[in-house]
């Protein structure tokens, strides 16, 4: 007698449908430029992160069957989300769960300029994610709520595929849950300016990453 579900497993095993994560991270802005410590402030996007949001919003709505556009609700964020939206006809939903770490009085720093302001914090608070920032946050926090926005985002969306424009860290924390990984990955990955990744989570709890810092868009 057949057992088939009429559906094959993945090469990891799972069943059914995954709910799809496309990770956009914004485009450029000048602190960014600058390379400068960007959390809660709240810079627009530079002329060229323009661009770099017009190239993205189009490579991305040509994804299929997207359910929904989900944003930080920082304009660098929520700008290049709207070039997502308008390419594939949906609005914009924004998450504050998906705003970048808060860096606190390190906000607009360079990192040579915050490792002079706090000579002993800083190092620490690069070798521990539990450290925050002064007056800031932890990486560790940062995952807490991204884990929270990802679990709510499969409940909603189960089975579905789900544009989500967001920052660095927590785009980093996504990838790094989907691998099963440990928090070195923050550390070790680079995510240029309005790249795409994609990461699918199983409703069995498996998870797989299919794209990392994809920027050919952007040539």
């Amino acid at each position: 007698m057949s057992t088939s579900t009429g559906r094959a497993p993945s090469w990891q095993g799972q069943l059914g449908a995954p709910t799809r994560l496309i990770l956009l991270r914004h485009g450029q802005t000048e602190l960014s430029v600058q390379r400068r410590y960007s959390g809660r402030g709240n810079p627009p996007l530079t002329d060229e992160g323009l661009r770099q949001a017009r190239a993205a919003g189009a490579r991305v709505a040509a994804e299929p069957d997207i359910a929904a556009v989900v944003s930080s609700p920082l304009a660098r964020a929520r700008t290049t989300a709207q070039q997502v939206a308008d390419h594939a006809g949906l609005a914009v939903t924004e998450h504050p769960g998906l705003i970048e770490t808060d860096f606190g009085d390190w906000e607009g720093l360079t990192f040579a300029e915050a490792a002079q302001r706090d000579p002993q914090l800083h190092p620490r608070w690069l070798g521990d994610v539990t450290v925050p920032a002064p007056g800031g946050e932890s990486f560790a926090a940062v995952g807490e709520r991204v884990a929270a926005v990802r679990d709510h985002l499969l409940a909603q969306y189960p089975g579905q595929t789900v544009v989500l424009v967001s920052h660095v860290t927590p785009i980093k924390l996504f990838l790094r849950d989907a691998l099963g990984v440990g928090s070195e990955l923050l550390f070790r990955l680079h995510l240029d300016l309005a790249s795409v990744s994609i990461a699918e989570f199983f409703g069995d709890g498996g998870s797989v990453v299919r794209l990392v810092n994809d920027t050919a868009h952007l040539r």
